[in-house]
């Protein structure tokens, strides 16, 4: 039996952890009462009992808590904090050579959500030469409201809401979101993207689309689409050719699920690239339940809806 805590509990990623972990025959839940839950000792005594143990945590909360480690408990960290430090293993297992790693890993940081859709297309494409590394990108992203947190959807399902709140909204604006920085990196960019984020009203659900001219890179459509048919062929990542739904591309379409689809489209002269996920699943906890799944030796897919 895997012993798993999960820090951070009380939060979105954490509940929807648990609330998947609770109904597995394979895994004992290591739990503190609510007055013990933001006490330091407690945890560290939690987290060193763990087989397992997830951080759902703001970053100051996660790097502490992963200081409060000092056996072999396999950490996996759903913050920002650890997601381009060198000491831990980024958590796409579909990214080449990344699946390897985490299943030897004591240490693994969890993608952002965005940055999951968007290192998705990215990263194959500079590994095979077709986006140069020093091209300038810009995206944009599509959410439902779940990916603000419980304050967010507190304020969307709230019947006394803003009316603002009935149409698309764009934020970040100061081009500062804390994804960026793994967006680069583990694409291989020289540059982050431009960035441009946009919450809608539907709870959950993430469709991230990178326009390029054909003039900017080194290939054709046909090309990319290849790249993806060999790069995606294992895993919870699969490349999609169909027209589902007659022209257009809803971001609810994965909502509820924990797999992820990319998508090619456009002309020959300007081409999106589109990945479609839930927030909430590939995006964050049900990627967290893969990266537990792989350090256990297990099939990647236990527990996961795809």
């Amino acid at each position: 039996m895997t012993k798993v805590f999960i820090d951070g509990s009380a939060g979105t990623t954490g509940l929807r952890i648990h609330e998947r972990l609770s109904g597995r025959g394979d895994i004992e839940l290591i739990s503190l009462p609510e007055e013990l839950r933001k006490d330091l000792k407690a945890r560290e005594e939690a987290i060193n009992a763990a087989d397992i143990a997830f951080f759902c945590l703001p970053d100051a909360a996660a790097i502490e808590a992963a200081s409060l480690c000092h056996g072999s408990t396999a950490l996996i960290d759903t913050s920002t904090a650890h997601r381009t430090d060198p000491d831990w293993d980024y958590g796409f297992p579909e990214l080449k050579g990344r699946r390897e790693k985490i299943a030897v890993s004591r240490r693994v940081a969890n993608p952002g959500c965005h940055a999951s859709g968007f290192i998705s297309l990215a990263e194959p494409l500079v590994r095979a030469g077709i986006i140069p590394a020093e091209l300038k990108l810009s995206c944009f992203s599509l959410t439902g409201y779940s990916g603000g947190g419980k304050k967010m959807i507190a304020e969307y399902e709230d019947p006394l809401r803003s009316p603002l709140l009935s149409a698309p909204r764009q934020y970040a604006l100061t081009q500062q979101h804390k994804h960026l920085k793994e967006m680069r990196l583990i694409s291989g960019l020289e540059e982050a993207p431009v960035f441009c984020p946009i919450v809608a009203d539907y709870y959950s659900g993430m469709e991230l689309t990178l326009p390029l001219f054909k003039k900017d890179i080194k290939g054709s459509m046909e090309d990319i689409k290849e790249v993806y048919r060999e790069y995606y062929s294992s895993g919870l990542v699969h490349f999609e050719e169909d027209d589902p739904e007659g022209g257009l591309l809803s971001g609810a379409a994965l909502s509820g699920r924990d797999d992820m689809e990319i998508r090619v489209t456009g002309c020959d002269e300007r081409i999106l690239l589109i990945s479609r996920f839930d927030n909430l699943g590939k995006g964050a906890s049900g990627a967290a339940i893969q990266n537990m799944n792989i350090i256990l030796g297990l099939d990647e897919k236990t527990g996961l809806t795809v």
